[in-house]
């Protein structure tokens, strides 16, 4: 592995693609690829930990419950927790696979069935009347934050058939926001990127209700299609999409002379 490649860049989503088990055959390889960590990876992917890594931080998060496969789940509990909507999402899983909104309580069994069909952990969610504000990192040891922007689902949330199959979503690239609170979603932007250990890029991924700025989650690979908005919120920051390649080679050559060379 290595043979006549100078640098690896993953741009694999999901499970084995951005979780750390690349990466981990990556670091074992002893090769220089583009973007985070196994720690990072792994941090990113798992929402479970990731939330605890935000809150450590002191950084907001929505208030959340997390349940394993073999855990007897109370739903009484969770009723005086929640008032609905709530979403039920796979801990471990990305493009808004398996998750559910619940706006009555009998639909919360089937939403449980789903979401623990693609994985042994889950995590329930307070569902937020707000807007999605969507931010991008960029860097190392000392991470950047481009111009946020605002993502408008089509669908009543931004799930897999409004990503990838009807394409109606509408965004604000770059979105108004008043200068304080563009600050603070660029500054806590850079803080989720820190919280995991990421390295590289990441897109961080907001809640806004009303006043209330809270972070949802990190996505250490962000899309690169035509839609995709880590790109296009560089562009209008102003790095063009060539020069953003050429940055994010740069980091994973330079985390590897730094820190991850081996021998």
């Amino acid at each position: 592995m290595g043979v006549g490649i100078d640098l690896y860049f993953p741009l694999l989503h999901g499970p084995f693609g951005e979780d750390g088990s690349i990466q981990g055959l990556l670091e074992l390889a002893g090769v220089p690829y583009v973007g985070s960590g196994i720690l990072g990876s792994a941090l990113g992917m798992d929402k479970s930990f990731m939330k605890m890594a935000f809150e450590r931080e002191g950084l907001p998060v929505v208030d959340y419950m997390v349940f394993k496969k073999w855990e007897k789940i109370p739903l009484e509990e969770v009723k005086r927790a929640f008032s609905l909507p709530i979403f039920v999402k796979p801990a471990n899983l990305g493009s808004s696979v398996g998750i559910t909104k619940v706006k009555k309580w009998d639909e919360l069994p089937r939403a449980l069935d789903e979401a623990f069909a693609h994985d042994y952990k889950i995590v329930l969610e307070r569902g937020v009347s707000g807007r999605e504000i969507e931010c991008s990192v960029l860097g190392n040891e000392e991470p950047r934050a481009s111009l946020p922007g605002e993502v408008i689902p089509a669908r009543e949330f931004y799930d897999y058939q409004d990503k990838y199959v009807d394409g109606k979503t509408q965004f604000r690239i770059p979105v108004e926001l008043p200068p304080a609170l563009e600050n603070r979603v660029r500054e806590y932007a850079v803080r989720a990127f820190k919280a995991v250990e990421a390295w590289g890029f990441a897109r961080v991924d907001f809640f806004l209700e009303e006043e209330n700025l809270y972070v949802n989650e990190i996505n250490t690979i962000p899309g690169f299609t035509e839609i995709s908005m880590f790109p296009k919120l560089w562009e209008v920051s102003g790095l063009p999409f060539p020069q953003l390649v050429e940055k994010l080679i740069e980091l994973g050559f330079e985390r590897w002379k730094k820190w991850r060379r081996r021998g």
